[in-house]
């Protein structure tokens, strides 16, 4: 039997996980990159990458974990603090997220990548793939993988999943900013 090509996914958390990484290692020999700086609170991103490390364990897949770059994270941010979800906010968080995942693979001799963000329907999928895109290019002979992962009920399928394995699903994306606005949802505000 032929070896698997090796690919590294990146996974903003659990919940957008399950469908994409058991479609995924079918073909391919999956690791698993949990780089996000955007997440706040620090007890947030330690309850999302404490669920990550659970299905990595689970799904026995490897997974790096990147550096939690919060502060500089949000000094980058803050010229787009009162964008709108999906916005020049959001670029720029996706864009740095997936250039570390083009880094990382390209570090580890990995030739394609992809990401989990376009389970969400908290994400343009058409801007997810064009910033993969520039940062595969970026990255030497690399190759993004394009993905809806929301279609074919793919959502459905990783919430379903995530359901049976006790995953918490968040009610914002992950920034001071998305946490700002669910808040203000929450409460019964205009955002």
């Amino acid at each position: 039997m032929d070896a698997k090509e090796k690919y590294l996914l990146h996974v903003c958390c659990a919940p957008c996980s399950p469908h994409p990484l058991r479609t995924l290692r079918q073909q391919y020999e999956v690791t698993l990159y949990f780089y996000n700086p955007n997440i706040h609170p620090v007890e947030e991103y330690q309850n999302r990458l404490g669920e990550v490390q659970r299905l990595a364990a689970l799904e026995a897949l490897p997974l790096i974990v990147g550096e939690y770059r919060a502060e500089e994270w949000l000094a980058g941010a803050a010229q787009w603090k009162d964008e709108p979800e999906k916005g020049l906010r959001c670029e720029f968080c996706i864009d740095g997220r997936l250039d570390a995942t083009a880094r990382m693979a390209a570090a580890l001799g990995i030739c394609r990548f992809g990401a989990v963000l376009s389970t969400s329907s908290r994400k343009d999928v058409k801007m997810v793939n064009r910033l993969g895109t520039q940062a595969a290019a970026s990255h030497g002979d690399m190759l993004f993988d394009a993905a809806d992962w929301k279609k074919r009920e793919g959502a459905k399928i990783s919430v379903r999943i995530s359901n049976q394995l006790g995953f918490r699903r968040q009610d914002y994306c992950g920034c001071i900013y998305s946490k700002r606005s669910a808040d203000a949802r929450r409460a019964g505000h205009a955002v």
